[in-house]
């Protein structure tokens, strides 16, 4: 049953369920960052609108700067002006920043520990039609591996406008990454987020497998456990926003109430949210695991829903991994 504590969305459940994309909160977050630090500055590579740097461009005109199609010049520009005690947020699609500019991030940003926050937008494949080049399902895996680098993914737009706020207020390199469609807002304005803290968001009382999700598949993996309970089987939902540091106290925890895990991402399964979870498991608490997320292959155009679809992250393809970990653990 939903967790009360987390103070969901009432309507969650509903069919017409209230959607938004996630870098609209992005905007907000960044707006309401930048009103109560002058230092909060905003850098894009040619897609303000796309991005919703907008949002903050339009209000301080003088603390933007439109870098034009140069991600690598961006993450340097942006690691100089954090050496000065600026707060910079650049953005761009994740498949330019950080893919593109990956190295200056790691070399000038990272080895650097300058206070930079990355935006990815459009990140995995729910992009669409743009396509393999553009759908970004490799970047949780090329940030998470980068020392300093804290990495967030929120499951909804209000979640996203919390950690993009928060994340001006912690010193260190971040990567925030946010999908372009719009999807179901599960959480509320009152929903407790702290950055390196999941949240458990359904929890039955005689767990049988744990749901670890991020991003907006959380909202999939709700569905999936509210529909495995009307079958007698009971699970617990898990949205891990901070996959690095990841909170390794509530993954261990949930793991040794339910005996096995799932995780879900819109990610490849190397390397990315699973695997993390997998490491912390493999160390504290080693149960049957099963993967859920893009099975070693490249993107394809596509309408969002089709392509979740096709490469088996539907509501379906978690309940099919949930019954077949239950039958490893048997």
């Amino acid at each position: 049953m939903i967790n009360k504590s987390q103070k969901l969305n009432p309507k969650l459940f509903d069919k017409d369920v209230e959607q938004e994309p996630l870098r609209f909160g992005f905007g907000e977050g960044l707006l309401r960052a930048g009103e109560e630090d002058e230092n909060v500055v905003a850098l894009c590579a040619d897609l303000t609108d796309s991005t919703k740097v907008s949002t903050f461009s339009k209000k301080f005109p003088e603390r933007f700067i439109e870098m034009g199609i140069s991600e690598q010049s961006m993450a340097s520009v942006a690691a100089g002006l954090a050496a000065v005690g600026k707060v910079p947020f650049i953005a761009s699609y994740a498949m330019f920043s950080p893919g593109r500019n990956w190295e200056q991030i790691r070399t000038t940003i990272c080895y650097n520990d300058s206070n930079v926050k990355i935006a990815g937008a459009h990140a995995g494949v729910s992009v669409g039609p743009d396509g393999g080049t553009h759908q970004a399902i490799e970047d949780i895996a090329i940030t998470r591996v980068i020392p300093r680098m804290t990495v967030i993914v929120p499951c909804d737009s209000i979640e996203s406008k919390k950690a993009t706020y928060q994340a001006a207020k912690i010193k260190g390199p971040m990567y925030l990454r946010f999908a372009r469609e719009a999807t179901p807002i599960i959480t509320t304005k009152d929903s407790p987020f702290e950055i390196g803290k999941a949240n458990v968001l359904w929890e039955s009382k005689n767990p049988q497998v744990a749901i670890i999700a991020c991003g907006p598949l959380v909202y999939n993996s709700l569905i999936a456990a509210k529909e495995l309970a009307e079958e007698g089987i009971e699970a617990i939902v898990v949205n891990n926003h901070t996959i690095k540091p990841i909170d390794e106290k509530t993954i261990s925890e949930v793991a040794k109430k339910a005996g096995a895990v799932i995780t879900v991402e819109e990610h490849q399964i190397h390397g990315g949210m699973g695997s993390a979870v997998a490491e912390v498991l493999g160390k504290n608490y080693p149960v049957p695991m099963e993967f859920i997320g893009v099975q070693d292959k490249f993107g394809e155009s596509g309408q969002p829903e089709e392509l979740i679809e096709h490469f088996g992250m539907g509501i379906k393809h978690i309940k099919e991994a949930v019954k077949k970990v239950l039958k490893r653990k048997k």
